[in-house]
């Protein structure tokens, strides 16, 4: 396990109090968090990548925020997703990067045991990957409604992992959602705008997520969970 002193750590809901309390857009305080993670990473030789689970932690609690910007389609995600936060958050406090929290459960066999922050950090990278395939869906379409693109974007990152029941809630939920024009509202943001930054999310979460995936990879765990 590797230790180390840790400041105290911000939480999924500080994150969505700190880009609803500032002038500047969220999506900006996103996309400059993870073109931030993307730079650091890409500055490091890949066999030697190690990214800090604090730093991690900062980027991934500015996203709540745009689950919430969804209504109630998706807010079994936003509750998850603030939940598996929240905890990596606390283990920040203890373990350093992403490898350790991940090498500690694979020590102690408990990587798939629910509430591990290895699957805790499962989740979180489903969260922005979801986001991810919104952000995609939504720029390959001018909808107005965007049931299409949330809900082909939810079939291809979480529905695999997903009950029947909470699928059905989901897939209800949809008709719910707001509209293409309120969600560039609920952002500040206009079209132009939206779609530079939804570009520039998709161009840097793709790394970190990669990145994630190959943390379990290399140590032999599958991602079909």
């Amino acid at each position: 396990m590797i230790l180390g002193v840790k400041r105290s750590g911000s939480g999924a809901m500080d994150g969505m109090a700190m880009a609803e309390s500032t002038s500047t857009p969220p999506l900006t305080s996103i996309v400059e968090a993870f073109e931030e993670l993307d730079k650091f990473l890409q500055s490091q030789p890949q066999q030697q990548q190690r990214l800090s689970l604090d730093t991690f932690c900062q980027a991934s609690s500015l996203v709540s925020i745009l689950f919430s910007c969804l209504g109630l389609a998706f807010k079994f995600a936003e509750m998850e997703y603030v939940s598996k936060v929240d905890d990596l958050v606390e283990a920040s406090k203890t373990y350093d990067t992403l490898e350790s929290i991940i090498d500690f459960d694979v020590a102690n066999d408990m990587v798939k045991t629910p509430g591990s922050h290895s699957r805790n950090l499962r989740r979180v990278r489903q969260g922005l990957d979801l986001i991810r395939a919104l952000f995609e869906q939504f720029l390959s379409t001018d909808d107005y409604s965007l049931r299409e693109a949330a809900s082909t974007a939810y079939a291809q990152v979480c529905a695999p992992y997903h009950s029947w029941t909470i699928r059905t809630a989901v897939a209800a939920g949809m008709y719910a959602l707001p509209s293409r024009d309120q969600l560039l509202v609920n952002l500040e943001e206009t079209h132009q705008s939206a779609e530079k930054k939804m570009k520039r999310y998709i161009r840097a979460s793709r790394p970190v997520i990669e990145y994630i995936d190959k943390l379990y990879l290399s140590r032999s765990i599958t991602l079909d969970w």
